[in-house]
């Protein structure tokens, strides 16, 4: 049994490419369907991240916080470098401010929490991808806000303790409960476990992106010329920060496990956090940019894993 189901994960990984724009493809076309997974979403995620810390040690989570070097590099490429890039190029193609703010806050925003499954997918540092969220969500609060006000001269506050909710049951309480089950079982409840829960994060990663898309789908309208080039700006810059990421890793000379995650880390945003700032504290323009981003997202990273990372 557990040589089938480890067919079916490999079967899967090999699948993510399909899956993620399907997943896609089916929140626009049945939105109505999809939309009802909406409130399960923080569990799904929970499910991912607990897929994969229960192969994570104590160790391994302590190590990764005792480099600084990574996580420098990632805070210095997605918070620096990306919210600079927004600004220059948007300022250039666009001359609606709100669509301008729209895309500094969405590089500028938190790390995605899916990340984390691709980068166990991609055999990334699994420890470090981990330690990677939970240092950008929780610093998120002080980090958006500076970078809206330098660069925008936008004033804002964000709801601190909605966002430490959603971090508690999306990564902190599963990787605690993974971790500990690990631990206390000297890795026999993983090897348990794994085999079946390891390709039904899989089916969570393609709810997630179903239940995301059924949202944005009534407010895409694809006829519009500014739909287009924002999405076209959307995809350029998401690919810039994947590439710019693992320039970085390549620079700190990091080893692949460590490149790979801060290739995820660096190229995939929480959008959920964004989209609330957008339509809490800015025109509905301002949301554009986040609700075209959901759309391609996924399948960027599905084609990253499948080119700048193999090579």
């Amino acid at each position: 049994m557990s040589s089938v189901l480890d067919n079916i994960n490999r079967y899967l990984n090999s699948l993510i490419p399909v899956l993620a724009p399907l997943g896609v493809v089916l929140g626009f076309a049945f939105p109505d369907i999809f939309i009802n997974l909406r409130p399960f979403v923080i569990l799904l995620f929970g499910i991912m991240t607990f897929s994969g810390a229960l192969k994570l040690t104590a160790v391994e989570l302590k190590e990764s916080m005792r480099s600084p070097l990574p996580i420098l590099l990632f805070f210095f490429t997605s918070h620096v470098l990306m919210p600079l890039a927004a600004i220059s190029s948007s300022s250039l193609l666009f001359d609606n401010g709100d669509i301008i703010t729209g895309f500094v806050l969405l590089f500028a925003g938190p790390t995605a929490v899916s990340g984390f499954i691709w980068i166990t997918i991609n055999k990334g540092d699994k420890a470090l991808g981990l330690t990677l969220i939970l240092l950008n969500t929780l610093f998120a609060p002080l980090i958006v806000p500076v970078t809206l006000l330098i660069l925008i001269g936008e004033k804002i506050t964000m709801d601190m303790s909605g966002i430490a909710i959603s971090l508690l049951f999306m990564v902190v309480i599963p990787t605690i409960m993974g971790v500990a089950l690990n631990e206390v079982s000297r890795g026999k409840i993983p090897q348990v476990l794994c085999p079946g829960l390891d390709p039904f994060a899989k089916v969570c990663l393609f709810l997630v992106i179903a239940a995301n898309s059924s949202v944005v789908a009534p407010n895409i309208h694809f006829d519009d010329p500014l739909v287009w080039r924002t999405a076209l700006l959307c995809i350029s810059l998401t690919v810039l920060g994947f590439l710019l990421a693992k320039l970085n890793g390549i620079a700190g000379r990091l080893n692949k496990e460590k490149c790979i995650s801060l290739i995820f880390a660096g190229g995939l945003r929480n959008f959920s956090a964004i989209l609330t700032i957008a339509v809490t504290f800015f025109p509905e323009a301002a949301a554009i940019p986040t609700l075209l981003c959901i759309v391609f997202q996924q399948t960027l990273a599905a084609v990253m894993g499948k080119t700048i990372i193999r090579r």
